[in-house]
Parts: C-alpha cells; sequence; structure tokens
C-alpha cells in the first residue's frame, strides 16, 4: 500500500519517516517549501524522546502531486482539512481513500468533499487520532514530545482488511489500536482537548496550569460541559489512555477529587519519557501554545473546539464556559488580549457566576 501524507508536521512527518524507515512506500507533502526542501537535501531530523535520529524521506510540495493515490493520511491543522481533501480527492485511485490524521471533526467534512465530487463518501474515509506529541521545529526538524497510541477505525466500526494494513504500517511509530467507535474516540479526544486549550491562556508549563489544583479545577469545569455537549448529541465518548469521561461526571467534592487525580495522571503521561538531564524541550505547552507563542499563527481552536460548541448549540446543549474560553483564545491570537494567569482568573469567575465550578 503507498502512502501520501499530506501534512509533514509533528504528527504527519513523525508518522512517516518511521514507515519509511521500515520500507514502507510514503510519500510527504507539505506546502511549506522550506521544509520540503530540507527534507529532500538533507532528510528529517528527529530529537527529543527517543534521542537524535535522522530518516531518508521522500517529498513534495501539493502542487507536484500525481495520482493515482492509494492510502492518503491528511495531517495539516484542522482548518486546513477541507482544501487537503480538495486537492487529493481528484487524485484518488479506484480503491483510494483518505484518513483523517489530526484533531477535529473532520471526518463528515472529507465525507462532504467527496460526495460533491462524486466520488463517494464516508464509506473513503477512516477516522484517527494520533495521541503522541511532537512539534515542527525548523525546517527538516521535528521534536518527538511524547509517546502515546493511535486510534484508528471504518466510520462504520468495520474491522476491515484496509484497517488492518494501514495500521500495521503506522505500528512501525507506536502502537495503533482498532476501534469499533471510532467517532466516540473523535468525540472524547476534542471533549478532552478543552482542558488543553485551557492551559494556553499563558504562556506558562503544563505543570503551571493544569498541574495546579485551583486552574485544574475551572479546567475541569470546562471538560464537564463539553461532555455535556456530547451528551447532548447522543455520542458514546470513549476512554483513551489520557482521558476516563466518567471522571467528569462530577456531582460531589469526592468527584471533582477524583477528576482532579485524573488530570495529574495526564500530566504524568504527557511528561513521564522526558528524562532529566537530557534532551531540552522546546515545545513545553500544548499545540495550541505551540502555535501562539512559538509559530506565531492562529491555532486550530476555532475548527476543533469552535466545532464542538456548534455541535452543542444545535443539540440545545449548554456551551457558555466553552464558548468564553474559545472567545479568550481567539482575542489572544488577534492581539486583542494578552497572554497570562488573569485569564485563568477570569475565566474561574465566570464559571462561578453561571453556576458551573466544580464541587
Amino acid at each position: 500500500m503507498k502512502v501520501t501524507i499530506v501534512g509533514a508536521g509533528a504528527m504527519g512527518g513523525l508518522a512517516g519517516g518511521w514507515m519509511a524507515r521500515a520500507g514502507h512506500d510514503v510519500l510527504l507533502v507539505d506546502r511549506w517549501a522550506e521544509h520540503v526542501a530540507a527534507l529532500d537535501a538533507d532528510g528529517l531530523f528527529v530529537d527529543g524522546i527517543r534521542g537524535e535520529q535522522r530518516f531518508a524521506v521522500r517529498a513534495t510540495t501539493p502542487d507536484r502531486l500525481a495520482g493515482p493515490l492509494e492510502a492518503v493520511l491528511i495531517a495539516t491543522k484542522s482548518q486546513h482539512a477541507e482544501a487537503a481533501a480538495r486537492l487529493v480527492a481528484p487524485l484518488l485511485g479506484p480503491d483510494g481513500f483518505i484518513v483523517s490524521y489530526q484533531n477535529g471533526f473532520n471526518e463528515p467534512i472529507i465525507a462532504g468533499v467527496l460526495e460533491e465530487l462524486g466520488l463517494g463518501g464516508r464509506e473513503r474515509v477512516i477516522g484517527c487520532i494520533p495521541n503522541y506529541g511532537g512539534a515542527l521545529v525548523d525546517p527538516g526538524h521535528l521534536e518527538f514530545v511524547h509517546e502515546g497510541p493511535i486510534q484508528l477505525g471504518e466510520m462504520d466500526g468495520r474491522i476491515t482488511p484496509r484497517l488492518r494494513a494501514l495500521a500495521a504500517m503506522l505500528e512501525a511509530l507506536t502502537p495503533v489500536q482498532l476501534s469499533a467507535n471510532i467517532w466516540g474516540q473523535i468525540w472524547a479526544k476534542e471533549v478532552y482537548s478543552a482542558q488543553v486549550v485551557f492551559s494556553a491562556l499563558a504562556d506558562a508549563r503544563i505543570g503551571d496550569t493544569l498541574g495546579q489544583e485551583r486552574y485544574a479545577r475551572t479546567a475541569g469545569a470546562v471538560v464537564r460541559e463539553a461532555l455535556g455537549i456530547a451528551d447532548a448529541n447522543g455520542i458514546t465518548v470513549e476512554a483513551f489512555d489520557f482521558f476516563d469521561p466518567a471522571n467528569y461526571r462530577v456531582e460531589t467534592a469526592a468527584d471533582t477529587q477524583r477528576l482532579l487525580a485524573n488530570v495529574a495522571h495526564a500530566i504524568w503521561l504527557l511528561k513521564k519519557d522526558q528524562k532529566p538531564g537530557g534532551h531540552v524541550f522546546r515545545k513545553q505547552g500544548s499545540g495550541i501554545w505551540w502555535d501562539i507563542v512559538y509559530r506565531h499563527r492562529p491555532s486550530e481552536v476555532r475548527a476543533s473546539n469552535g466545532k464542538l460548541i456548534e455541535y452543542g448549540r444545535t443539540a440545545g446543549a449548554d456551551v457558555r464556559l466553552n464558548e468564553k474560553l474559545c472567545a479568550m483564545i481567539y482575542e489572544i491570537e488577534e492581539g486583542r488580549r494578552a497572554l497570562g494567569f488573569h485569564n485563568f482568573d477570569e475565566l474561574e469567575a465566570f464559571a462561578r457566576e453561571i453556576g458551573r465550578a466544580l464541587p
């Protein structure tokens, strides 16, 4: 199976590097010409939790991509998923399919593009959640930040030969968990990510944000509301390594303590592979923090968490806390609000005001 990865940043680049090393036929596609030129000239350099490594990879820019394509992994930021789907859909071979290898609710968008072009629909789409972490540092240079599995599944829940074949290839990088409810896994990641968005309100390490009980309480309240949005949409939210939705169904003070323990465990999982005295990590926060502080570009919050809010409004769910959080992030991105711990104080006060604070 030939694999084309559109978006050679952290998630797509790491997958492509390890699959290429394992002997699989992989092509990396990225619109950043300097990044592609560096990959062509010197290969992919990766540092971080697995040490310094260099991979021989094939790379190209979108304008030079040609079909027929077989397995296409869209690994762009969520806001670029539709454009990527429009790029690759006309190039698909007769048995070609597209994997949403990214955060966000992008599978229906990709299926909609295929339908619009008369090329099928959701039967040509595979859902995916990559739960490892990394960062695109410079052209040709990625940082591997934390380990984590990949959830992979057909939209109709079947375990198909193409699903098994792709999973076997991705196992070159990290364990792959096949899911019969990938849509529930995708919702789980988006519900969980509400607290990740929260942590990006300040330019600080995650231990100083979610790692502090006071702030974790407010983040937990945001996630609890997000879980209510999923409930209102009839979604069975699946657990994964960093997140158990049951811990966020808080009604008592004892429930809050269980939630805080879950947040602390998630932070430990994210940091456990970063050994003291070793590599000095550039990426100290979330991908949203990385985009705002390091890359100086809009994050994918509008396309992912913003979509969560849209689902909530449509279903009549309470979205006020998530809506306030996202509005604060948008203001930061637009230069109308400063990063800082005062943002946590403001959101905490708002949660109390609307009766959404945890007991």
